[in-house]
């Protein structure tokens, strides 16, 4: 009986009041976390991973957003690959874009478990089947067109690493081009020492599925039916009178064409130059250089300013694109009042357009758009001569009924078409040494957006791909910034220490 009270007054000790709390504590707090992690473990993937990526991978423009909220018809997403295995930003990807519109579903389906996939979808494993029955369309994403491979690493060193991310502009643009009836085709003018597209360009053409085509002017006497934007890209020579002929009748058709001067200026092309005269556009004499907005005190590196508005400013956020070597232009008065010609680049007042002997202050145009209304009906003028003849044979009721069918002739005659002319001066704009070099800058976007307000209803969809190289911090003014953290914080903290000290010393 005695052991058994000792046992028992055991227990009924400070000691272990306390630590039978703590114990209890402990459950309390593990069975709170279990209970969590259970909680958060029914919470969709989509929800659950959050992007703390430097180069925020995961994060979804507002452009993918707009396209997947406005869809009406449902899209198939088959992931031929081992789940499992596949790299963990890529699933995590996928999950977080389905889950932004209920019309996009996606399904994966294990080509181990299930060969007979890869020959049903006629494609390879890791790639997305991205398909819309209501149109009929289908389209393939493969796993290294999202993580694109460092191949001079793999090649040289044996080590496999990736240098982007396409997983939004990849996927956006199979969506948009499976669910979209409509395409464009955009010819590129060649036999006048034309520049080539680059790569980056050629890319966020196909992701806004444009068709992207070759047309000498020179071996044809008309601009095919289905073009739907001709481009001439950094002419170095001048078109014959023949083209010269062949765009004006073009433009006069109502349709787009749209113009990147090089290092040659439209002064040295007379009869390119007469075109754009014609809509309000005229070269200027000479380099521009805008000490006012350059790049590290280099003049002819130049910020223009930008004045966007509509689609042409989807996009734009940091207002930010850089121009090399361009030369300038100027608006004048169109050769007809249905023409209106606005500037959306331009240098500011402080710039200079600079030749060998002078130079000439002002803001100069640096990309400007004309557009036009055409009416596509014939007017007969004979039809009219003998009208007036018939009127003046007629009695008033006769006079009546001939100006009505003259006036539902004139509305049934056609269509009205818009023309637009788009001329940026500057090449560079989507110069590839730019372009990669400063992916931060929006020289492809107001591009890309210049090409889509050709075509009524389209969005520009090109999303570029994320970096992913290491980024580092940077500083301005560092030799102060290192002053400050190699001295000055750790004065404070000894200052502060010896206060302290030798006001308890003194206690």
């Amino acid at each position: 009986m005695k052991n058994k009270k000792n046992i028992k007054n055991l227990f009924h000790t400070t000691g272990t009041r306390r630590g039978a709390y703590s114990v209890g504590l402990t459950v309390l707090v593990l069975a709170v976390v279990i209970v969590f992690n259970l909680v958060v473990g029914q919470i969709p993937e989509a929800f659950r991973n959050i992007d703390v990526s430097s180069t925020k991978i995961y994060e979804i423009s507002d452009t993918s957003r707009n396209l997947l909220d406005g869809l009406d018809k449902d899209v198939d997403m088959k992931v031929l690959a081992v789940k499992d295995e596949t790299d963990e930003r890529i699933t995590t990807f996928l999950s977080k874009y389905a889950a932004l519109s209920d019309k996009i579903h996606v399904e994966w389906i294990d080509p181990v478990l299930h060969p007979s996939a890869l020959t049903d979808y006629e494609t390879t494993e890791n790639t997305i089947v991205v398909s819309c029955e209501d149109t009929g369309k289908t389209t393939t994403v493969s796993f290294g067109d999202i993580l694109v491979m460092d191949e001079y690493s793999y090649y040289y060193y044996g080590t496999a690493s990736y240098t982007e991310f396409d997983g939004e502009g990849k996927l956006t643009s199979a969506v948009n081009y499976v669910s979209n009836d409509v395409e464009r085709t955009v010819y590129q003018t060649t036999g006048h020492g034309e520049g080539t597209l680059s790569a980056t360009v050629t890319d966020l053409m196909e992701k806004n599925s444009y068709t992207l085509s070759e047309l000498n002017l020179l071996m044809t006497t008309s601009i095919p039916d289905d073009c739907d934007l001709l481009l001439m890209y950094a002419p170095v020579s001048d078109l014959s009178e023949d083209e010269a002929q062949m765009l004006t009748d073009y433009l006069g058709a109502g349709e787009k064409l749209m113009i990147l001067l090089g290092d040659t200026s439209a002064l040295d092309l007379p009869n390119l130059a007469g075109i754009l005269k014609t809509y309000g556009i005229q070269a200027a004499d000479g380099y521009i250089a805008d000490p006012a907005r350059c790049y590290q005190n280099n003049p002819y590196y130049i910020f223009p300013e930008l004045s966007v508005y509509g689609d042409m400013a989807e996009g734009i956020e940091s207002q930010m694109v850089l121009l090399t070597n361009t030369h300038g232009m100027t608006l004048t008065d169109p050769e007809r009042d249905t023409i209106t010609t606005s500037a959306f680049m331009s240098s500011s007042d402080q710039s200079y357009a600079v030749t060998e002997d002078a130079q000439q202050q002002g803001s100069y145009v640096l990309g400007a758009s004309a557009s036009e209304s055409v009416s596509t009906g014939d007017d007969d003028p004979e039809d009219d001569g003998s009208g007036t003849d018939e009127t003046e044979n007629s009695d008033a009721d006769t006079d009546a009924e001939n100006t009505e069918d003259t006036d539902t002739g004139s509305e049934d005659g056609g269509e009205t078409l818009e023309s637009r002319l788009t001329v940026i001066s500057a090449a560079s704009l989507i110069d590839q040494s730019i372009t990669d070099t400063f992916p931060q800058l929006e020289n492809t976007q107001i591009f890309m957006n210049a090409v889509a307000a050709n075509f009524d209803g389209v969005q520009n969809l090109s999303i570029e791909a994320k970096s992913l190289g290491v980024e580092y911090n940077t500083v301005q003014h560092a030799g102060l910034f290192s002053m400050l953290m190699i001295f000055g914080i750790p004065a404070v903290v000894l200052i502060g220490g010896f206060v302290v000290w030798f006001r308890r010393r003194r206690a």
